[in-house]
C-alpha cells in the first residue's frame, strides 16, 4: 500500500524519483503547474514531450526530469470539469492510477502529486483531493506518495479528505 504525506510548498522543488505534472493532451507546456514544471526543467523537456505526440486525457507518459531534482516527470491531462456527469470523476481516479503505474514501472520509490484538475480545469477541489487520496490509498505498491499542494485552500482539502 503506498504511504500518502502532504506538504504545501513548490512541486519544482521536491527532491526524489519522480513528479507528476498535471499537463495538457498536447503536452505542451501550459500554465500553472505545468508551465512551472517546463519552466524549471529546462527547454530539453519541450523537446522531449514533442516526441511523446501528446497523451489522451486520463493516461500517463514519462520524460526524464531533466533539471529538476527527480529522474523523471510523469505528464498526466486531467479531465476539464463540465458537470460531472462526462466521466470527469473516472478520468481524474485513471490520471492517479496511471501515474502510480508508471512511477512503479521506471523503479521509482518516492513520487510527488499536484492537485490534478482543480486550477483552470475547473475541477472542484473537495471532490478532487477525495479522489486522489482513495486512489492513492488503493494502490497496492510500497511507494511514498506526496501530495504537494501549492496554496493553503489546497493542503486544507488534502488535509480533510486524509482524516
Amino acid at each position: 500500500m503506498a504511504d500518502l504525506r502532504l506538504i504545501k510548498g513548490d512541486i519544482t522543488q521536491f527532491r526524489g524519483d519522480a513528479i507528476v505534472n498535471a499537463a495538457n493532451t498536447g503536452l505542451v507546456g501550459g500554465g500553472g503547474v505545468d508551465g512551472a514544471i517546463h519552466r524549471a526543467a529546462g527547454p530539453q523537456l519541450d523537446v522531449a514531450c514533442r516526441k511523446l505526440h501528446g497523451c489522451p486525457t486520463g493516461e500517463a507518459k514519462v520524460t526524464p526530469g531533466f533539471d529538476l531534482p527527480v529522474r523523471f516527470i510523469i505528464h498526466t491531462p486531467g479531465p476539464i470539469w463540465r458537470d460531472g456527469s462526462f466521466e470527469e470523476p473516472k478520468l481524474l481516479r485513471s490520471c492517479y492510477e496511471n501515474s502510480l503505474k508508471r512511477a512503479v514501472e521506471n523503479g521509482c520509490q518516492t513520487v510527488a502529486f499536484p492537485s490534478i484538475s482543480t486550477g483552470i480545469y475547473g475541477y472542484p477541489l473537495a471532490d478532487a483531493c477525495q479522489i486522489a487520496v482513495s486512489t492513492i490509498r488503493q494502490f497496492n505498491a510500497p511507494l511514498q506518495v506526496t501530495m504537494v499542494a501549492f496554496d493553503e485552500a489546497t493542503y486544507r482539502a488534502f488535509e480533510k479528505a486524509m482524516e
